[in-house]
Parts: structure tokens; sequence; C-alpha cells
């Protein structure tokens, strides 16, 4: 068992991110039974899951014209405007059958604002707006994190950063995290993980 310090993030394990799913990232299934392994070593666990209104203003289908993976300007700056995923209360949104969900301490819901995107489990996209993650790890005394999940260079990486931006000790456990790689954003995200701080576990 890891110190009371320490913290397991799992990040977006949800229907519509494994095959199958609308915004399926290869593999992302694979990644359950190493994830629901770890869980018995960490006294806190935590789960995201990105829980959109299908009003969201990052859906593509939402701007008549656009196509799913092109980029628009939000007033927070640059988004990738995805296929319509992870609506709140679908079958999509749920998490993958296989994922143990009982030892989570806490389920943080993100992106549920129709206007601002969340890939970050500790702020909005804005960077500046907070899910609450900060206030209830430091609360619980917190201050090592491991990161798994979904998908590695974009919600688990933006988690990661803000991690260590935080103060917190970070690190992303690769081999329990699979990526998009959207024109080259997984190593766009290792460089940007790793200087941030981030260890790649």
């Amino acid at each position: 068992m890891r110190a009371p310090t320490e913290a397991l993030i799992v990040i977006d394990v949800q229907n519509d991110f494994c095959p199958g799913g609308a915004l399926a990232v290869a593999g992302g299934d694979e990644i359950v039974p190493q994830i629901n392994d770890l869980m018995d070593d960490f006294e806190t666990v935590i789960l995201t899951q990105d829980w959109h209104p299908a009003d969201h203003t990052s859906f593509a289908a939402n701007h008549p014209g656009a196509a799913p993976f092109s980029l628009t300007d939000m007033p927070y700056g640059p988004q990738v405007l995805w296929p319509v995923h992870c609506v709140q209360g679908t079958v999509g949104a749920a998490f993958h059958a296989g994922l143990r969900t009982d030892p989570a301490h806490l389920v943080i819901r993100k992106g549920f604002r129709s206007g601002i995107d969340s890939y970050s489990a500790f702020f909005e996209n804005d960077r500046t707006t907070p899910t609450g993650l900060e206030g209830y790890l430091r609360t619980r005394g917190i201050s090592t994190l491991t990161l798994v999940g979904l998908a590695t260079d974009y919600c688990v990486a933006y988690s990661a950063m803000d991690a260590a931006r935080l103060g917190f000790a970070a690190t992303i456990l690769e081999a329990a995290c699979r990526a998009i790689d959207l024109n080259g954003s997984l190593a766009e995200a290792r460089a940007s993980t790793v200087s941030a701080g981030v260890i790649w576990g």
C-alpha cells in the first residue's frame, strides 16, 4: 500500500473513449485490468468523468459546416471540435463496465458547462475555473499523484501539468494510459509535461 499522501487519479475511462465509442482511443479498454489492480495500492482513488450537455460548444455538430477534429477559436483560446461524446446520462458517458468504481472516494465530473471544455481534472480550459479537485486533495493531505486513463495526450496530460503547476508531485503511468495522438499530440504532450516537472513512469 502506498503512503496516505499518495492518490491514484483515473481519468475518463468511459465507453465513448473505448473501442466502439464515439471518440474511441485505440486500445482504450486494454488498460482497465491494470487500473483495477492499481486501485488496491492506494488509500485514495479518484475517478474523473467527461460529462457534456448535448449543446456543448466543443462538439463539431454544434458548429454548422465544421468538421470533427478541426480547430475553432473560443474566448479561452483554440479549441478542437470533437465528435459528440460523453453526453450526460448516455451509455457513452458511463464508465467502462469492467472498471472498478467501488474503490473511488470521489468522482469529478467535468465539461458540464456548455460554453467551455474541460480536459484537466483540476481546471476547465480557461485555466482558471476550478473543478474542486485541488481543495479535496489538500484537505486530505495528499501531495503525490499517479495519473492513468484516457487519453494520454489530452485529459491525462492536462491534468498532470496542472497537478505539477499546483505543487503536487505527478507521475503519468504510461502503461495504464492510451493516446489519441492527433497530429503529433502525444510527443507534444510528453514534452510539455516533462518541462512542467511531470514524471513518466
